[in-house]
């Protein structure tokens, strides 16, 4: 069924098959966990702490499948892969649905960052198969932007209904059902196999080794300083703003919808050329904190202050994505990997380290910190690794 029926898809249709998919393993499981942070640690009597190191986990386990992920995506192919990625989603979201402590949320959370750890690979190898090259680097950005439209659909949960988490949790699962699917009827079995002879792909290894060092050092350090913003705006929000719990949601929602225009990244790369387009984001992603730390008790400045970050992650994670892909010509699978591996590390890090210092040091000083270190790598600029995209 799989290849016949996709061969109907046209590369936008593809796209949004692809932005779905993201939605479900990158927007609900996870990053939608920091918008449910402040009535989890009510429930369940959890510290700052502790839900930092919580928040942590489903990066190190994502950090741990990037690994493999690609050599698994060229042995089964991107269906099953993207099936497997749908299923442990479904899994890590039961099981957050269901957490009575912290051993059973730190499984859920562990499932869902395997699961999305394995998504984008499929879907990189997927579109390599489907989608003619001039189109891929639009493509990709489409579908990286899904997270954005997974975030948003995670909200209307918190702002309508009372103990919105666990009734939100139970219906991401049952998306990530769906999600499977679909990858199932529409998602490319033929494996992305290298179109570079093993002599080419030694020389490309080493002409690329230095760019690719060079890209992690950007994504990794975009991915410490965000880490604050995705797991405590909505516990700074309440706790130092006094907004009340349920209205963080239009935060979340104001995240999703703004980084839907993450869409454009392949066009603003064309355009601006990569390094330029990810250091003005790198700003964007400061100031947004700025913004929040600054204003934590106005509704809408905070909201503004989401949009402005929602825009400015999904645009880096496009550019990044786009540029990870370009730096492993024949190996589609991998370039998420290269990409993603680093800012799941960063975020990693991140989080337990702001959960750190939320504690012992206060919101001023965790915020003040990340935003001072993302305006330093914006200004790292001129060292972006150059992989022929756009005016780069």
């Amino acid at each position: 069924m799989g290849d016949s029926v996709l061969k109907a898809l046209s590369s936008t249709q593809f796209a949004f098959l692809g932005a779905g998919l993201i939605a479900i393993s990158y927007g609900l499981a996870r990053f939608a966990f920091g918008l449910f942070v402040p009535p989890i640690r009510e429930e369940l009597g959890l510290s700052a702490q502790v839900m930092g190191a919580l928040g942590s986990l489903p990066f190190i386990s994502f950090v741990v499948t990037s690994l493999f992920a690609a050599s698994v995506v060229e042995r089964v192919g991107p269906r099953v892969a993207a099936v497997a990625a749908a299923v442990l989603a479904c899994m890590g979201l039961a099981f957050v649905s269901q957490a009575n402590g912290a051993g059973v949320l730190g499984t859920g959370l562990l499932t869902c960052g395997i699961a999305t750890g394995m998504m984008m690979p499929a879907l990189s190898a997927g579109n390599g198969v489907a989608i003619r090259p001039e189109l891929h680097d639009r493509t990709v950005a489409i579908m990286n932007a899904g997270t954005g439209l997974g975030i948003a659909v995670s909200v209307p949960a918190v702002i309508l209904l009372s103990n919105a988490w666990r009734a939100a949790y139970v219906s991401f699962a049952l998306f990530a059902a769906i999600g499977a699917l679909a990858a199932w009827a529409w998602m490319p079995q033929k494996k992305s196999l290298s179109t570079l002879s093993i002599t080419e792909e030694t020389g490309a290894r080493k002409i690329l080794r230095a760019p690719l060092w060079k890209l992690t050092v950007f994504t990794g350090g975009m991915g410490f300083v965000s880490a604050a913003f995705w797991v405590f705006a909505p516990d700074l929000a309440v706790v130092r703003g006094g907004l009340p719990e349920h209205l963080t949601g239009w935060l979340w929602l104001a995240i999703g919808l703004a980084g839907l225009a993450g869409a454009f990244a392949g066009d603003l790369i064309a355009r601006f050329g990569a390094a330029r387009t990810q250091s003005g984001a790198l700003i964007a992603l400061s100031l947004a904190m700025l913004l929040l730390l600054v204003f934590p008790g106005q509704l809408a400045l905070a909201i503004l202050s989401a949009s402005i970050f929602g825009f400015a992650y999904m645009t880096l994670t496009g550019v990044y994505l786009v540029t990870g892909i370009r730096l492993t010509p024949g190996h589609r699978s991998l370039g998420p990997a290269i990409a993603f591996l680093p800012v799941a590390i960063g975020q990693a890090c991140g989080s337990a380290i702001a959960g750190s210092t939320v504690t012992h040091f206060g919101y001023v000083t965790t915020f003040t910190g990340a935003m001072v270190i993302g305006l330093l790598i914006a200004a790292l600029f001129p060292w972006y690794p150059r992989a022929g995209t756009g005016r780069d």
